[in-house]
């Protein structure tokens, strides 16, 4: 048993299809990434780690995750054009590390992308009905909150996962095009607001520059400071990751990946740092604690027909990163089941649409049931925590294979190896430990499920086990 926890998969170059689609361009990858990036980070997240954490140096915590991202994005791109397949970490860490690790990260993912999607859904809820209610149609609390928040569903925030649900049954291709689409629409939006705040800065609003200091942890338990700021705003890179899901539906992964992957996140880190220096510059930071923080700062300027189409940016941006997270997941738990180690029933494509239409109608039913019946709250801090603890091991994978298989064909190589991958491993680890212990023991108990999971099914099931 000891040893076949430990069994590693075997790399093959052979572009064996597994029924998914080649379909997708670097391009498409890389708006992927945009709209799975741009989204509840710079619409929501902006404002309120620059009220309650880091002040105008919230631009310094959007720098810092950018950094530990960037270090964990070279490593995906080495793995991905490496090792390919559509798991993302999970594919990296069975070949890199065994199949105990990777079984742990995959369920890792699972948590992460299904909190994500349906944390998302309820911002996206609040600002459509804040539309409507802008309209004279406000929807009643009943019908737009959880019932342990006064309300009998939130119906918006389910809704609107069903439909997406509906899109990628349709297929990758029609996704990636209304994706796509979506991207532009909130690009347009953050460009109007880039060119309204750009003049009307008041440099005094940067002053003090960082109130909160680098850290500090309250006598309630909470963090603040810069780098507790970091730990907050990397909830905002969340999704970067999501590009790697895609491999085999790329058109020429081992080129296209590194593009997607690297482009999509250096492009967004630029937009953050941008639009968080520029909120910061046209209201006071201690403004900015409102759910929708990049409207609310227009609507103070005087702006509201800017602020107006700043919404609708907002409803757009988050529709795309839901669509995206919704996408990962289901590829995830694709390849998983593919694997053996969960049921075959998952791993069945749709010979019309091929796409895992069994997956896709699972997860949507399940996530738009959380997201209509459970407020999340503090719940979303575990997408943080399972993210960062996929990108340590994706770090730590690409120096173990460069040792194992030094020999293996690297289309694209992580430059300065090992000291980037290990830069990421503790950048990405520090941001671990700047988490409260809450965020810690909730992921523990998930991932001793999973290991429950892993030791009655899976370790029998596998197709190394069986020798497939």
């Amino acid at each position: 048993m000891s040893l076949q926890i430990f069994r590693t998969k075997h790399i093959s170059h052979e572009q064996a299809e597994h029924g998914l689609k080649r379909c997708l361009s670097a391009w498409d990858l890389a708006f992927l990434g945009i709209g799975a990036i741009i989204g509840t980070g710079i619409f929501v997240l902006t404002g309120i780690a620059a009220a309650t954490q880091a002040g105008p140096a919230v631009i310094l915590s959007f720098v810092i995750a950018g950094f530990a991202c960037a270090f964990a994005a070279l490593s995906y791109a080495e793995l991905a054009a490496a090792i390919g397949g559509c798991g993302s970490a999970y594919g990296y860490s069975y070949a890199a590390f065994g199949e105990i690790a990777a079984f742990i990260i995959g369920w890792d993912l699972l948590l992460e992308y299904a909190i994500s999607v349906a944390a998302v859904a309820n911002g996206w809820s609040g600002y459509l009905n804040n539309a409507l209610t802008n309209m004279g149609f406000a929807l009643p609390d009943a019908l737009t909150k959880a019932p342990q928040l006064g309300g009998f569903i939130n119906l918006p925030a389910a809704g609107i996962i069903l439909l997406l649900m509906g899109l990628l049954i349709m297929g990758v291709k029609h996704s990636a095009k209304a994706n796509n689409a979506m991207v532009i629409v909130k690009l347009a939006t953050i460009f109007i607001f880039i060119c309204v705040a750009a003049f009307n800065v008041n440099p005094d609003n940067w002053q003090p520059f960082m109130p909160f200091g680098w850290f500090q942890t309250l006598p309630d338990g909470k963090t603040t400071g810069v780098l507790a700021g970091a730990s907050l705003v990397f909830f905002a890179y969340v999704g970067f990751d999501a590009v790697s899901t895609a491999t085999e539906e790329a058109q020429n992964p081992q080129r296209d990946l590194p593009f997607g992957l690297i482009g999509s996140l250096a492009f967004c880190t630029v937009v953050y740092i941008l639009v968080s220096g520029l909120l910061t510059g046209v209201v006071p930071y201690k403004e900015l604690n409102v759910s929708s923080p990049v409207a609310h700062a227009l609507t103070l300027l005087g702006f509201n027909w800017a602020s107006a189409l700043i919404s609708t940016g907002v409803i757009a941006g988050l529709t795309t990163v839901m669509l995206v997270l919704y996408y990962g997941l289901t590829r995830i738990i694709y390849a998983m089941s593919r694997d053996g180690l969960l049921s075959p029933f998952f791993s069945q494509v749709n010979a019309k649409t091929q796409t895992p239409v069994r997956v896709i109608v699972l997860c949507g039913v399940v996530i738009s049931l959380i997201a209509g019946f459970i407020p999340l709250g503090e719940l979303a801090e575990l997408v943080n925590i399972g993210t960062l603890a996929a990108f340590v091991l994706v770090c730590l994978g690409a120096i173990v294979l460069r040792v194992t298989q030094p020999d293996l064909p690297r289309p694209f190589r992580t430059p300065f190896s090992p000291l980037f991958p290990l830069m990421g491993m503790l950048s990405c680890g520090a941001l671990m430990a700047f988490l409260p212990m809450i965020t810690w023991l909730r992921f523990v108990v998930w991932l001793v499920i999973g290991l429950i999971v892993y030791f009655v099914y899976s370790i029998h099931h596998s197709k190394l086990a069986k020798g497939a």
